[in-house]
């Protein structure tokens, strides 16, 4: 992915447009931190697409988590307690 200056990304735009139509995400900076990212709308499409139809969101993930006591995930091997004197 190729940075690009705000200043420049604006003096140069059509050269921003025709790499992200090529396949390669072109990142803007303000003031030297990533503001924004252009790419093609059908990698954007793609992208949203994923997004609504494999991954669940991560309040989703949590709750699919089993709703069972500590008793009911796992069975405790027979264990004998060791003597201890008081």
């Amino acid at each position: 992915m190729t940075d690009w200056p705000l200043q420049d990304a604006k003096n140069r735009f059509s050269a921003v447009v025709n790499a992200a139509l090529a396949g390669a995400p072109q990142r803007v900076t303000r003031r030297g931190e990533p503001a924004v990212v252009v790419l093609a709308v059908d990698e954007y499409e793609r992208l949203r697409q994923l997004e609504k139809t494999n991954a669940p969101t991560f309040v989703e993930h949590l709750l699919a988590i089993p709703k069972g006591g500590p008793d009911d995930l796992f069975d405790r091997a027979p264990t004998k307690l060791r003597d201890v004197e008081w």
